[in-house]
């Protein structure tokens, strides 16, 4: 258990345990678009992929490119409200190209569903999802995650980019953030 700004954080998995899931992640996907001989495009979903896909993109040992998308489910809530809302778009086309969504946090489904559906329109050669952390309880739009880092349970996350009330993203570890008496946190965490 490690206390934060005050708050009690039990480590999920630790920093250590992170990168070498995402060098494993990155060296699968070298594996597999190598063959395709053309530049993949790494789609980061802001803000919670930003330090994933960081550390991703330096593991991929390929021509790519990446982009990043911005999307809002949660604001400030533990809780996703279901209406997925892109705040900034991409900023060159993907038509043509090999694409893969990269992901913080795949939950209820919602958020990827919708980006697979409206990439698909503007017709990607390919189109896949990398997430670091998929939980299945809560899934309510079963997506496929071709490559995964984690399973996690039914518990709100924080650290390495994920976030409560944009906080916590700069923590090297991934966390559960346990609310108590003196917390400000809401019940359900």
């Amino acid at each position: 258990m490690f206390k934060f700004r005050g708050k009690r954080c039990r480590e999920l998995y630790s920093a250590a345990a992170i990168q070498a899931r995402v060098a494993e992640l990155g060296r699968r996907i070298t594996e597999d678009h190598r063959a395709h001989g053309a530049d993949v495009v790494l789609v980061g979903v802001m803000k919670g992929s930003v330090v994933f896909l960081a550390d991703l993109l330096r593991q991929v040992d390929l021509p790519c490119t990446m982009e990043l998308i911005g999307i809002q489910s949660y604001g400030d809530s533990t809780r996703s409200s279901g209406v997925v809302q892109i705040t900034a778009d991409l900023t060159r086309p993907i038509e043509g190209k090999h694409v893969i969504v990269v992901e913080d946090i795949v939950d209820t489904g919602l958020t990827v569903a919708y980006l697979l559906h409206n990439f698909a329109t503007r017709q990607p050669a390919s189109l896949e999802v990398c997430a670091l952390l998929h939980k299945p309880e809560r899934s309510i739009q079963p997506v496929e995650i071709e490559y995964l880092g984690f399973t996690i349970p039914n518990e709100f996350v924080v650290g390495y980019g994920l976030d409560y009330a944009q906080r916590y993203r700069n923590l090297p570890f991934i966390g559960v953030l346990e609310s108590d008496a003196d917390a400000s946190l809401p019940p359900e965490i």
